[in-house]
């Protein structure tokens, strides 16, 4: 079975990053008719072309995510998206409302079905085949349910509209929301901005108070956000993902940094390589945890797949991850040979030892410890603010690209 690797792409640096890294497909946003259209990391109509070209160049499927809910009075915009993909050559739609299918498949264009969909069980899998050729199963699956309906997939040989057997994806890693497959109303009925409509305000993650009806106490509740889920995170079973007959594992995170697509994608990348050469080990388990725990995330914990009944809720507010980073300036020249880019020094300071990143729409993220700093050609320790300095890069970085410094943080809370 061929594994696909799906990443997130809100911006051309995570779309090279993604690509870098291992992805076998991206799948992003256009305008207003996605989950995540509220979110800065968004594409305009006019980048379609260019990232499906992008996508073609290095081989890798692009999804266009069109999985809102559509009113009467945006049927003719969706149409018009819908087309404008089927011109650039978009790999697939990512849907779940049936004006998007059908027109879809009236264009010809190739369907996945949303996780808006709940899809549960195999009569549900057998009824969206007509339409689709990948199906998300709903996350709140275990795992033993997704190997029966994959056997079930095989056994009746249920196809798609290609005439292959229907691939299942499910979700590998990132930010998981308490309510069913993401159907949530706490956003609409607070601000009237609907989560269905990719306007979530996300007012399950923040922290709450209790007060009783006659005003005379308020309790914080202590510890936890009650209605904030941990981030979901596979790479320790993963191999009982793809022993279930998942094909397709995707990661979730549209909205988050370059560096979180380079790294996540990079980490389930190696593990199933790991996996399919009977490599995969705790110890290899371990490091990649750590990896993934060095960028955003809630903490982590395994969903439902292994049969669990209720929820790991977020000890505090935002990321807990392990490493942060800060701005120092950008590439403004890059020497071929030998390999030295020159950067200049806008924030803080370029120091032998540090770990630096350089990020760019073509560079994707790049990181590399600083073994030598050198400033008017002379060797120095410390390149400070105001200063181009030049180190040596394994990779071509380009000009223009942002570099940041990185540093590890201790755990204190």
């Amino acid at each position: 079975m061929q594994i696909e690797i799906m990443s997130p792409v809100g911006s051309y640096e995570s779309l090279s990053a993604a690509i870098h890294a291992g992805a076998g497909s991206v799948y992003f946003g256009v305008g207003k008719m996605n989950m995540r259209s509220r979110s800065a990391a968004n594409f305009t109509v006019e980048d379609l072309k260019r990232i499906t070209e992008i996508c073609r160049e290095n081989g890798v499927k692009s999804y266009l995510t069109v999985n809102t809910i559509i009113y009467n009075s945006e049927i003719g915009e969706m149409r018009s998206l819908l087309e404008q993909a089927k011109q650039c050559s978009v790999s697939a739609i990512i849907a779940s409302d049936f004006s998007v299918i059908t027109h879809a498949r009236q264009l010809g264009l190739e369907v996945h079905i949303s996780t808006q969909c709940n899809v549960s069980n195999i009569e549900a899998l057998r009824y969206y085949s007509r339409f689709s050729d990948v199906v998300v199963l709903a996350r709140e699956l275990p795992l033993a349910q997704v190997a029966e309906i994959a056997q079930q997939v095989e056994k009746e040989h249920i196809c798609g509209p290609s005439g292959e057997l229907v691939r299942i994806e499910m979700f590998v890693h990132g930010a998981l929301c308490m309510a069913v497959s993401g159907k949530c109303y706490l956003s609409l009925d607070n601000y009237n901005s609907s989560a269905n409509r990719g306007a979530c305000y996300q007012p399950c993650r923040r922290g709450y108070l209790v007060k009783d009806l006659e005003n005379e106490f308020e309790l914080a509740i202590d510890h936890q956000y009650i209605m904030s889920p941990k981030d979901l995170c596979t790479i320790g079973f993963l191999d009982k993902m793809l022993k279930a007959g998942v094909s397709i594992l995707k990661i979730e995170g549209r909205g988050r940094s370059a560096e979180y697509v380079q790294v996540t994608t990079e980490c389930y990348h190696e593990a199933v390589e790991a996996i399919q050469k009977g490599t995969y080990t705790r110890e290899k388990v371990e490091h990649w945890t750590e990896r993934l725990r060095s960028v955003y995330n809630r903490g982590f914990w395994e969903g439902y797949y292994l049969g669990r009944k209720m929820g790991e809720w977020s000890e505090r507010y935002g990321s807990q991850a392990t490493a942060v980073r800060e701005y120092v300036g950008k590439v403004t020249n890059f020497f071929q040979r030998p390999s030295v880019a020159e950067i200049t020094v806008e924030t803080g300071s370029v120091s032998v030892g540090d770990t630096l990143q350089f990020e760019g729409a073509t560079t994707g993220v790049y990181e590399t410890v600083v073994k030598e700093v050198r400033v008017d050609l002379k060797p120095v320790e410390h390149a400070a603010k105001g200063e181009a300095c030049s180190v040596v890069t394994e990779v071509l970085v380009r000009r223009g690209d942002k570099v940041y410094k990185k540093k590890f943080i201790a755990d204190e809370f």
